[in-house]
């Protein structure tokens, strides 16, 4: 591909390439974080609002309910009611016309409510006292409800939608005498208006308020259908005919009834487009910003470069000519001035040598370009292979990185880093897995297995990795299918060390195999087996440096054909080897 580009292969297009291609990343990552910044931020003040709605809402009923709470406990303790329910929790059944006074009593009470449709007043026994109609208390509710008002004593107890009449709801609350030492003497039912718990303004860009009891039966709702599947238990955000609401709720500690506020999420966002916008324009004119400076740039770099090149070309035909001055970077004014100088000196050797001596000074420069072309040549296959690396896409990009990490954590001269955490080793060896699976794609997966507590055990650097190298190529790559590798760390059961286990779904040994594998391992003759010793050979060397002492080092093979391989050895718990340096464990 490059040599068919080769005209185009400069210096200058390089630099730009590169340049532009920096400048698509940082535009592309901040308009991106930005956007998703922005539109959390909407979204989180969206719901703050809406909390302050329904918490609003909420107090608006709360008040609602105290009221009738206020006017019911002003009935229940008025003085003729309290005087005709003592008389009659003495026997004395109350008359007709005291009836119909007591029936007066309740209609001057409800006139100050327009939420109150009706008071019912019944006796200790469940007599009905008013309205003047003989049906007993429980014609009207469930025993349950009753027993509710006796434990709440003389609190206002919310029943919900009347039975007989649905447009109403009920709530009852115990009559205590306050001459008889606060007992019980009759019940207090009370019939509301649904209407008076309405909602207002609540046809906003289609959202949806639902108040339900404790019982969660609803109170009030704008939304027509069952609400139970629309009303989620935690999550903040549910899906009604398949449009996403956020959904805020708020508990009344007064009433325990709960507000519940559906908001469409498109209906939050309908800003956002504009956002997004407004990041596409601003991206796309500082990309066009950036690409005037960046072929500016480029242009001043190797206009310089250019023109030396030049008056090379010159030279290269027999006319040494001196470059002029350029006021550019100090590297290139040195390497202009380094060329004039040449040029001086080759021209000064013309003049005042024989011809011999020129022929001489001509094999030396040659002598000198040879050693200077080799130099160039590796300068341009150097910028050829970052240009190339440039190029890449944003995995390929991850897989570099993760080499750079490799070679870093693999290249030490520092003897400090010979130990290291169980933790880092595990990050070397998935990173190292993640380059293999740019070989073998989607066909290779992984999993590392390892309790928290035991991420901070020492061990020698690259223990683990060359056992799982080993594992990939000859038991993933030898197999046909999918490949799989198990990393496990994990406590002995018999004492404190810990048992690490690489383990694959190749292909398998048989136990001729791997018997020869561990005479040829523990005789040291590593250079008579292919492959599979070179990894183990070397792990097992090193345990036996490090652990021999502590009565490990040994590495355990276990293998079917066609069934995986499995390697398994020990390390101590403390992480301290018997051999080891005291002052390798202490850092």
């Amino acid at each position: 591909m490059w040599l068919k580009l080769g005209k185009y292969n400069t210096l200058r297009n390089q630099i730009l390439l590169v340049f532009l291609t920096v400048m698509i990343i940082v535009l592309c990552f901040v308009g991106i974080v930005t956007y998703h910044i922005v539109s959390n931020l909407l979204k989180t003040n969206a719901e703050k609002q809406i909390q302050q709605t329904a918490i609003e809402a909420s107090g608006r009923m709360e008040s609602l309910f105290q009221q009738i709470d206020m006017l019911t406990k002003q009935v229940a303790t008025n003085s003729y009611v309290q005087k005709l329910l003592l008389t009659e929790t003495k026997g004395k059944l109350a008359s007709f016309s005291e009836r119909q006074a007591l029936m007066q009593v309740g209609t001057t009470f409800q006139v100050y409510s327009d939420g109150i449709n009706a008071f019912e007043i019944y006796s200790k026994d469940f007599r009905k006292l008013i309205p003047l109609d003989g049906d007993g208390l429980f014609s009207r509710i469930d025993y349950k409800w009753i027993k509710e008002a006796n434990r709440a004593e003389g609190k206002l107890v919310w029943i919900g939608q009347d039975p007989k009449e649905p447009e109403f709801f009920l709530a009852i609350r115990q009559i205590s005498l306050v001459d008889q030492w606060f007992s019980n003497g009759g019940y207090l039912l009370i019939q509301i208006n649904a209407k008076y718990f309405e909602f207002t303004d609540t046809d906003r860009d289609q959202e949806y308020m639902i108040l339900v009891d404790q019982n969660r039966h609803p109170i009030m709702s704008n939304f027509k259908g069952d609400i139970g599947p629309i009303i989620p238990e935690k999550s903040s955000i549910t899906t009604i005919n398949g449009n996403d609401f956020m959904h805020v709720k708020e508990t009344s500690s007064v009433t325990g009834w709960t507000m519940h506020i559906l908001t469409p999420v498109q209906a939050l966002m309908k800003g956002t487009p504009v956002l997004r916008m407004a990041i596409l324009l601003s991206g796309a004119i500082g990309f066009m910003i950036f690409l005037i400076l960046s072929i500016l740039l480029s242009s001043m770099i190797t206009r310089p470069i250019l023109r030396l090149t030049a008056t090379m070309k010159k030279t290269g035909d027999g006319e040494l000519k001196l470059n002029p001055e350029i006021a550019s970077t100090i590297e290139i004014n040195e390497l202009n001035k380094s060329y004039n100088q040449l040029v001086e000196n080759t021209n000064h050797l013309i003049q005042v040598v024989y011809e011999k001596e020129i022929l001489k000074g001509q094999a030396e420069l040659k002598a000198l370009q040879s050693q200077i072309n080799p130099h160039f040549l590796f300068n341009t296959l150097d910028a050829f292979y970052w240009s190339l690396d440039e190029k890449g896409e944003e995995e390929l990009a991850d897989s570099v990185i993760a080499m750079s990490e490799l070679f870093r954590y693999t290249i030490s001269k520092n003897h400090q880093d010979e130990w290291v955490m169980i933790k880092q080793e595990l990050e070397h060896v998935e990173m190292y897995m993640q380059l293999m699976k740019m070989r073998f794609g989607d066909r290779f997966t992984w999993s590392v297995d390892i309790p928290k507590e035991f991420e901070h055990v020492k061990i020698p650097k690259l223990l683990i990795q060359p056992i799982v190298e080993n594992a990939i190529l000859h038991g993933v790559g030898n197999k046909v299918g999918k490949g799989y590798v198990l990393v496990s760390v994990q406590p002995s059961e018999f004492s404190d060390h810990l048992v690490i286990t690489v383990k694959d779904n190749g292909p398998g040994m048989d136990q001729e195999t791997i018997d020869r594998i561990m005479t040829v391992i523990d005789t040291g003759k590593v250079s008579s087996i292919k492959g599979n010793g070179m990894a183990i050979a070397n792990v097992h060397k090193r345990l036996q440096l490090y652990y021999k002492e502590n009565n490990l080092g040994q590495i355990v093979i276990s293998s079917e054909l066609n069934n995986g391989t499995c390697f398994t050895f020990e390390v101590p718990i403390n992480g301290v080897a018997a051999n080891a340096k005291k002052d390798d464990f202490n850092r």
